[in-house]
């Protein structure tokens, strides 16, 4: 109630979701003459009692606020008291999508993603949320606009994707912080995931070159084993024409290997990486050694 104002308005606020019924009263704290609701829906007046409701059944309408008037005996003859009405509509659809991009994405280049919401009110009270996965890795707030019936907006976040987020689904959640008076937990409407494919070149476990014993009748492993997407495809080149029959194998274990240096090249669409096996004679000594490639930067295709 203002100053000097003898209207008490009960609720003085009210959040309604579109569609649901509202009750509010409006009260006299003196004799009053007349008493009423100015509103385009659910107008109503009294000329006898100190209280008078405005009542909608479904609120389906983006109206002014609704003013509570009263004609008073004794001065101050009039005021009026302004509901705080919010009437909110949680959107039609939340959805997501890259801009300007299809297929999967390129580890280390920038891209965007965007999110829009149909038919949401008030646009003031949504805060649109970003996740990849359960992390909140954006909240993007509307507080600068204003707007009473539904409007379409959306936001956009920028990522630079690693080959660890190969996998991962983004989302985007809108949900309207309507305050005490409107519903615990705020509404939210959360849109499909987009599941992100991240292309990245071949890496090896362990990339510097490797020096291998060999003994007379001990098998020995040559793990030339690459991380990549897409999967890489793997080749064998050797110092010795007729051991170049490895196929597209990632390990080679053999116990017929002859000295010499072995190199392993593992391929995508991205790049090519290459590792050197040197197969060294020893005398002494026996047993089973796996070896783990190394990367030897190449051309990038």
């Amino acid at each position: 109630m203002r100053e000097g104002c003898s209207l008490v308005l009960k609720p003085s606020r009210v959040v309604v979701g579109f569609g649901e019924p509202v009750t509010v009263s409006c009260e006299a704290t003196r004799p009053v003459r007349v008493l009423g609701w100015e509103s385009a829906i659910g107008a109503a007046h009294t000329q006898q009692d100190l209280s008078v409701q405005w009542k909608v059944d479904s609120l389906i309408d983006w109206i002014e606020e609704p003013i509570c008037y009263g004609v008073f005996f004794t001065a101050p003859r009039q005021c009026e008291e302004k509901l705080n009405l919010v009437l909110f509509k949680t959107p039609d659809s939340v959805s997501i999508r890259h801009v300007n991009h299809t297929g999967p994405m390129v580890e280390g280049k920038e891209y965007q993603l965007l999110c829009e919401v149909q038919n949401i009110a008030p646009v003031q009270y949504l805060s649109l949320k970003w996740y990849r996965g359960q992390t909140e890795v954006y909240n993007h707030s509307f507080s600068d606009l204003t707007s009473s019936s539904p409007v379409q907006v959306s936001s956009i976040l920028v990522i630079v994707p690693t080959k660890a987020e190969n996998g991962a689904q983004y989302r985007c959640v809108a949900e309207l912080e309507l305050g005490p008076e409107g519903p615990q937990p705020p509404p939210t409407v959360t849109s499909e995931p987009l599941n992100a494919s991240v292309y990245f070149p071949p890496s090896f476990i362990s990339p510097e070159p490797e020096v291998v014993d060999l003994i007379e009748g001990a098998e020995i492993i040559l793990n030339c084993t690459a991380t990549g997407n897409p999967t890489p495809v793997y080749s064998w080149q050797s110092s010795h024409p007729m051991q170049d029959r490895f196929e597209d194998e990632a390990v080679v274990t053999s116990s017929s290997l002859l000295p010499g240096t072995y190199t392993c090249t593992a391929s995508n669409t991205l790049e090519k990486k290459s590792k050197q096996f040197i197969v060294k004679p020893k005398t002494k000594g026996r047993g089973k050694w796996e070896v783990q490639a190394h990367v030897q930067a190449v051309s990038v295709y």
